[in-house]
């Protein structure tokens, strides 16, 4: 379990130890807080969080849906970057 900003996540995936806390919460916007899952990834030695609804979100926008992710990170992230992927858990 990880909390930022009083909302709780769990890292999901930790691709090439791309999960580093400080990091992340210096970075962390709290427009993060509305999306189900954080993805963070690396490149340059800068990290860019990005936010993404669960697929069953009848309002999100097709490419802000999870089933997405894998297409904005070989689209949009640099060629085998260290990434994370949390999920948002409410207790």
């Amino acid at each position: 379990m990880f909390e930022l900003n009083g909302k709780h996540y769990e890292l999901i995936e930790n691709f090439k130890e791309g999960f580093q806390e400080d990091a992340i919460r210096d970075r962390y916007a709290d427009i993060l807080g509305k999306y189900d899952y954080i993805v963070g990834d690396w490149g340059y030695e800068q990290l860019r969080m990005k936010g993404f609804y669960h697929d069953r979100n009848a309002k999100a926008p097709v490419d802000s849906k999870f089933s997405t992710v894998q297409d904005y990170l070989l689209e949009h992230c640099n060629f085998g970057c260290a990434y994370f992927v949390l999920k948002k858990v409410t207790k």
